[in-house]
């Protein structure tokens, strides 16, 4: 029998006795895909009226909404890269969708592993490879399906009948109630692939929004013309880029055809029919079919065919919004029924905003305010006063920090984020940012989104589209939709000097030596052929 001495002893009975004392709060992240803040409804935006969020708006009344809150790099695995380690795009690695995530860096679920907390991740991962710092994992395989999905497991691929977003809330209920450690803290991470495109929502919501008509966005049909020129020459217009099969699910089946088609076109939801159940496929045509039928009576062209498919993809988009919002009152339901929700944060978020046809668009990519924006919503018992509502400039650059400042970690130096857990007491530390840095790498890609980067304060926002040497620059108080782009406009000349030099500033700081130089005339014009 191995004894020890009583010096030892002493250390590992205290470590015990800490451990089943920890009242550390635990964390509950519920994270989401293309989720922009104007759909949800405590955000207050135009898609208000439709009620689509019930249950986040109640999570958001209970807790802390932050008004300003902001991605560094407005695409979905980046923006996870960038949560995982509390640095920006060029610094992490993980600068546009094509690249893989070296999961051997420093991560903060590593460190609040050491810092004794239970980690766990399930649903989108989107960043290759398996997740490092977690206790238990399942991750969908790349963008994965919104029907009987695969999942990727520490033990091999899986496949699980039934809708994605109920699925993922299945398996974290299934921690919550039989996986996590007692009497120790835990981080769980809810990743739903939802509201992704292609926009599939669950059976029981198809009918959701039938009988009324959503709100149409007033810059629905904006003609770019004050924009610099990558706005006119981008591919994610509603109009001319939207596909009426794929995307919208016009005459979709399973014996659609849809390798007959050619060209750069998503066809995820067609590929994901295939898979459907014979009786999943009957309830989901039993929907569609009808309003098949009278889009082709109608014979909509021009603008009028422009606000139908509006119509259809905002619908889609708030029904598989309405499924994520079931998931945060279900989880919700569920601390309260083990007795942990009063010692748990539980936050909301998204991994950047979205176009739900402002401008004309979907997708997001750009620095403007609907792609910019990320919702960030916070509820800690307790801590955070209930109804509250914060201006501050915040980004998924200070996840990190917060979450290990939550825990009573360390936080690492060489992380670029700051934590908010000052503004979550109520407090704003007098050298918080006044300014946030952004920088969008993919391109030539899908959608055609240059390479930009931009400084946005509270009042102004500049961009840099450079390798075409073109800029804007947008006064957000007075014109809060973009649409007048100030950069030649001589009564800015010196706030837009200024400007500069706290984008110069910002890019020195953070350290980002990219290569931002401006393409040969000729090769710019290779890549503008044909879209102006």
């Amino acid at each position: 029998m191995q004894r020890h001495s009583p010096a030892l002893l002493f250390v590992l009975l205290a470590a015990v006795a800490v451990h089943a004392a920890d009242k550390r709060p635990n964390i509950v992240f519920v994270f989401t895909d293309d989720h922009a803040p104007h759909a949800i409804g405590a955000y207050d935006g135009w898609l208000k009226s439709v009620n689509p969020t019930p249950n986040i708006d109640k999570l958001a009344s209970e807790g802390m909404l932050f008004v300003n809150s902001f991605c560094t790099n407005s695409i979905c695995g980046p923006s996870r890269a960038v949560i995982q380690t509390g640095k920006h795009s060029h610094k992490n690695g993980f600068m546009n969708n094509g690249n893989t995530f070296n999961w051997n860096q420093q991560t903060f679920p590593k460190l609040l592993q050491k810092a004794g907390y239970q980690t766990a991740i399930y649903g989108k991962s989107h960043l290759k490879g398996h997740p490092q710092g977690f206790d238990s994992w399942t991750v969908l395989p790349g963008q994965g399906l919104y029907y009987n999905p695969d999942f990727i497991t520490p033990k091999g691929r899986i496949r699980v009948e039934g809708y994605c977003t109920d699925i993922v809330t299945d398996m974290a209920v299934d921690f919550l109630k039989n996986k996590r450690a007692k009497g120790k803290p835990f981080m769980l991470m809810v990743q739903h692939k939802a509201p992704h495109r292609n926009w599939m929502p669950a059976l029981r919501h198809l009918d959701l929004y039938a009988d009324i008509d959503i709100p149409e966005p007033p810059t629905l049909f904006d003609d770019y013309k004050d924009n610099a020129s990558p706005a006119r020459w981008q591919e994610l217009e509603i109009d001319r880029h939207m596909h009426l099969n794929f995307d919208l699910f016009l005459d979709l089946t399973k014996e659609f055809n849809g390798n007959a088609i050619k060209g750069r076109i998503d066809k995820s939801a067609w590929r994901n029919m295939q898979r459907m159940s014979d009786e999943q496929m009957k309830k989901w045509r039993a929907a569609y079919a009808p309003r098949d039928k009278a889009f082709h009576e109608a014979k909509l062209k021009g603008k009028n065919l422009v606000r139908w498919k509006f119509q259809r993809y905002a619908k889609n988009y708030l029904r598989s919004v309405r499924g994520v919002d079931e998931s945060v009152g279900r989880l919700r339901k569920t601390l309260d029924e083990l007795g942990l929700a009063d010692n748990t944060i539980v936050i909301y978020c998204s991994d950047q905003g979205f176009y739900i046809g402002d401008h004309g668009w979907y997708d997001k990519r750009w620095m403007y305010e609907e792609s910019l924006k990320m919702p960030f919503i916070v509820h800690w018992p307790g801590t955070i006063k209930a109804g509250s509502k914060n201006t501050d400039l915040v980004q998924n650059l200070d996840y990190a920090p917060t979450f290990l400042d939550i825990a009573g970690a360390d936080i690492p130096k060489d992380i670029q984020g700051k934590s908010v857990v000052p503004l979550l007491k109520g407090k704003t530390p007098k050298d918080w940012r006044k300014s946030i840095y952004y920088h969008y790498y993919e391109y030539p890609s899908v959608h055609m989104v240059p390479r930009h980067y931009g400084v946005r304060t509270e009042r102004y926002k500049l961009m840099h589209f450079y390798h075409f040497d073109e800029w804007e620059f947008y006064d957000l108080k007075n014109d809060p939709d973009e649409l007048k782009n100030l950069y030649n406009d001589s009564k800015y000349a010196s706030t837009i000097v200024d400007v500069k030099e706290e984008l110069s500033r910002l890019r020195k700081h953070y350290d980002d030596d990219s290569d931002v130089s401006v393409w040969p005339k000729e090769k710019q014009r290779q890549f503008r052929k044909g879209a102006e």
